[in-house]
């Protein structure tokens, strides 16, 4: 996909909404560019199914001038971001003509037309929500920590410090996925091989990098390449490389289609570097991913961090109270979970522990009205004393949850998410 692709412009005056930029180059949007946007990677299903592009929404001033737009940033289409973000905003968008909420239909708010796009991933997204180009957009815990405190990989920017969490959303697995046949059964077999390690842009990149260092590998004992994933699975079906990484929540597409092509295996993450990253990595949980995750795949101790849904500090507390009341509703999780096997594992009673950066107030607004916060949980992340990745681990769960049921108890009952003492356990 083009980089530009990746970028979507503002909607028209009429589907502008308060505080969206008014820049863009495109052109504008019209019944032709709606569906050459769902074709480029912009995921625009509520469009469709709302009767929004047959139905003739568009001609009439008056509707148009009731509708809002609001872009997630995703990631590539070969991962978990884009499908998950796809089904959040096909369950969130409430155009005109939708179904009642009360009759199976969207529970969002009225006008609202969410639209999930395509990018590189977490960094990508985090950059974008820095220039305000999305509303709202994922990231992995400790890239979103470590653009809100200017440290990690982020280190030498200025610190994105408006930068908010709309909560936690499900566990995402770190994978280095490798041919059944290719003589790679440890971390230690991947020196003088050609791996991925994910594109500029990715967090997979950001963990492939952590990960190498901690057994003792690096960029330069490794034949390195910075493929997309789908390009990745392609290349190693066909024997051209001999691994990649992969950060997501489990089945990730790339993998699921190099397994059904060739006998995979995924490369364990375990020993005394995994007890070490567990011990200097705030985010990182122990983790298994379980037997025929894909085809054919045995167990596999590995780890795992969160995923957030973020936002800026500056949007509206209104929409993004009716952003995450409509994410939580029983209908939207309904649909995550009959859409993708990780839609499963969205908890709300989870989505607060452990959090990277502070609340956005609309969404810490739902939460104490849902009883789970208490008073003290919107605190920021603090630093940790020795710098970026020595802060406290977080709580080990190998069922793979980011937080365990008693986490989102100490969330309930007001313990702030940051201040988990290294070890503790669920």
């Amino acid at each position: 996909m083009p980089r530009a692709a990746a970028k979507a412009c503002p909607p028209p005056p009429g589907l502008r909404s308060p505080g969206l930029p008014t820049h863009c180059d495109a052109a504008p949007l019209t019944r032709r560019n709606l569906l050459g946007g769902l074709m480029g990677g912009v995921a625009l299903a509520p469009l469709l199914g709302g009767g929004l592009l047959s139905g003739g929404l568009l001609a009439g001033p008056a509707a148009a001038q009731d509708l809002r737009y609001f872009r997630i940033g995703t990631g590539t289409t070969s991962g978990t971001y884009f499908p998950i973000g796809g089904l959040i905003a096909n369950a969130i968008s409430n155009p005109p003509g939708s179904r009642p909420c009360d009759k199976g239909g969207s529970c969002g708010i009225p006008g609202l037309i969410v639209v999930a796009q395509a990018s590189n991933g977490s960094v990508d997204n985090v950059e974008m929500l820095r220039a305000g180009t999305v509303e709202a957009g994922f990231a992995q815990a400790d890239v979103a920590y470590w653009a809100y405190s200017g440290t990690g990989s982020f280190t030498g920017k200025r610190p994105f410090t408006e930068l908010r969490s709309l909560g936690m959303l499900y566990a995402e697995a770190i994978q280095v996925v490798v041919r059944s046949d290719g003589f790679i059964d440890r971390m230690a077999d991947l020196k003088g091989r050609s791996i991925s390690l994910g594109e500029e842009g990715s967090g997979t990149l950001v963990e492939a990098r952590l990960i190498l260092d901690a057994y003792g590998l690096s960029e330069s004992t490794v034949t390195p390449l910075y493929l997309k994933p789908g390009t990745a699975a392609d290349r190693l079906a066909k024997g051209e490389l001999d691994g990649f990484f992969m950060v997501g929540g489990y089945p990730v597409a790339a993998v699921s289609d190099v397994a059904a092509r060739v006998p995979i295996r995924l490369v364990p993450l375990d020993g005394e570097p995994a007890d070490r990253l567990l011990r200097s990595q705030r985010f990182y949980i122990e983790h298994e991913i379980p037997a025929n995750a894909y085809p054919g795949s045995a167990p596999t101790p590995t780890l795992s961090l969160g995923a957030e849904l973020l936002t800026r500090a500056d949007r509206d507390p209104d929409l993004i109270y009716g952003v995450v009341r409509a994410l939580w509703h029983e209908n939207t999780r309904r649909v995550l979970a009959e859409g993708h096997p990780q839609g499963r594992n969205f908890d709300p009673a989870r989505a607060v522990a452990n959090v990277s950066v502070p609340l956005h107030p609309g969404a810490e607004r739902y939460y104490r009205e849902a009883g789970l916060l208490g008073s003290a949980a919107n605190e920021p992340a603090r630093p940790p004393a020795g710098g970026a990745g020595n802060a406290p681990a977080a709580a080990k769960d190998k069922t793979g949850d980011t937080a365990g049921d008693k986490a989102g108890d100490k969330a309930a009952t007001g313990t702030p998410p940051t201040e988990k003492a290294a070890g503790d356990k669920p």
